[in-house]
């Protein structure tokens, strides 16, 4: 089935949102706020402040909250050829970098969670066409392009260029398909005036940026525009007026798809992209056979369960659980591009017992997954009836930009009961009683535990006060959490 791509862009002041839909569905989601851009693709002048050789691995500050993290194999000169082979010595971090040492470094993950930002030294500017490397001399094509005379017809016509630097390496990118030798000639004339900025600005104190990406609405064009895209449409006028610049200059095939939307009604409210929105950050997923998919983002993993739920089927048992996982494989390839889940993901399809049902399954997945802008690994289903796969992760999920941890449960996903916290107060009570001489004890809590403790748990309470033989006062507090107390002495 043919896809009909379409991107829709959402600016305010505050952020940029970019959705790509595919036949009219919500596939893909792209979040920038002004006061947190992403950081992927920033080059900056940084300092090591500390050499691990045991990790094989260095912190380097370049200016942000926590030092970044450059690993051994991530610097340039380092290649896997040489570890591999046990006649070579492998690189040591401690004899490439010393602490103290100033350096370009460029970002290749965001800070997630309690991590810094990944580096590497292996610097690359990206084209519309192109990927330009100054510390390589390989000239490359993309994976994705697979037919050996295309790949061999693009090498030739990138040699061809007159403006092409010696030295450095170049990598064709799968847009590069349709391009012409012009458009390649502008995207090498563009790359060289950035490489050329960069260089101009190395000089920079350590700990400052160097070049800064494209903001989202620009990257958009440069690496979101295929064959399949219909049209592009911006609700600002202003930034409209900006992609058109850009199109004519860079990406002149696309400047007729791009569409400013001047309604009223809001452009992600006119396409059900805010629904779809809230429904990404929900653990549970309806299928439309009446299944469900259940998600559990953990920092270790992500797991996703699938269930028959209200689906009976019409012939027999395998039958059912076998379309109940093909449509889960289908809902769960689209689920994972639109919260953009990244590490390692388990999935616990429904138990199968014909063999060639399970390698449907998983064809399905993977063929899902192709449309991916991820890198993907898909393995067979396991003993255990587990299918093991991982998702390459360069940027927060949707549910770390979009959410925060719950002040109530702490991330937890459940609270203690407040029976558990009425006993909790009574264990409480008899220390502060044995410690210290109180006149009077004053506990505050939150209403559903006064309740109780006043009503159900009254006759333990009449039995506490007379063994203590000290009066207890209750209070409501309308701001404690059903976990939170306090014992006053008065």
């Amino acid at each position: 089935m043919s896809i009909c791509k379409e991107i829709l862009i959402n600016i305010t002041p505050q952020e940029t949102r970019v959705a790509i839909l595919e036949n009219g569905m919500l596939h893909e989601l792209y979040i920038e706020r002004s006061r947190s851009r992403g950081l992927v693709s920033n080059v900056y002048k940084g300092r090591v402040v500390r050499v691990l050789p045991g990790m094989e691995a260095a912190f380097i500050e370049v200016g942000l909250e926590r030092a970044a993290f450059l690993h051994v194999s991530d610097m340039a000169g380092y290649s896997k050829q040489q570890v591999n082979d046990e006649s070579i010595t492998p690189p040591q971090i401690d004899r490439m970098l010393r602490q103290g040492q100033e350096l370009l470094v460029q970002v290749i993950k965001d800070p997630l969670g309690t991590k810094g930002a990944r580096l590497t030294t292996n610097i690359t500017i990206p084209s519309r066409y192109l990927v330009f490397m100054p510390n390589s001399e390989n000239i490359g094509v993309s994976s994705r392009i697979e037919d050996e005379e295309e790949r061999e017809r693009l090498k030739n016509m990138l040699l061809s260029q007159e403006g092409l630097k010696k030295g450095v390496g170049y990598i064709l990118r799968t847009a590069a398909e349709v391009a012409t030798a012009d458009s390649i000639a502008r995207d090498i004339n563009y790359l060289n005036r950035q490489w050329e900025h960069i260089n101009a600005t190395a000089g920079v104190k350590a700990g400052n940026v160097v070049h800064k990406d494209l903001p989202l609405y620009l990257r958009t064009l440069r690496d979101m525009v295929d064959d399949d895209l219909e049209k592009i449409r911006v609700d600002s006028r202003e930034s409209y007026c900006a992609m058109l610049e850009f199109a004519a200059t860079y990406v002149p095939e696309v400047e007729d798809k791009i569409e400013h939307y001047p309604g009223e009604r809001p452009i992600f409210d006119l396409h059900g992209v805010e629904d779809e929105i809230h429904k990404g950050l929900d653990r549970k997923v309806h299928l439309k056979s009446g299944g469900y998919l259940i998600f559990d983002q953990t920092e270790a993993m992500t797991t996703v369960d699938v269930n028959t739920g209200a689906y009976v089927g019409s012939r027999n048992l395998e039958e059912t659980i076998f379309k109940t996982n093909l449509e889960a494989a289908q809902a769960i390839a689209r689920q994972l591009r639109l919260r953009n889940l990244g590490g390692i993901i388990i999935l616990d399809f429904i138990d199968m017992a014909v063999e060639d049902h399970k390698r449907q399954v998983i064809r399905a997945l993977e063929k899902a997954l192709d449309k991916d802008h991820a890198r993907t690994l898909v393995c067979e289903v396991s003993s255990l009836g587990l299918v093991e796969m991982t998702r390459k992760r360069t940027r927060e999920s949707l549910e770390h930009v979009l959410c925060g941890t719950c002040p109530t449960c702490e991330g937890r996903g459940s609270v203690k009961t407040a029976e558990t916290v009425c006993y909790e107060i009574f264990r409480e009570i008899l220390r502060e009683a044995r410690q210290f001489d109180a006149r009077e004890l004053l506990v505050l809590a939150s209403q559903e535990v006064v309740d109780l403790l006043v009503d159900e748990e009254s006759a333990s309470l009449a039995e506490l006060e007379d063994f203590i033989d000290t009066p207890i006062r209750f209070q409501a507090e309308a701001m404690y959490t059903q976990e939170q107390y306090d014992v006053v002495i008065v």
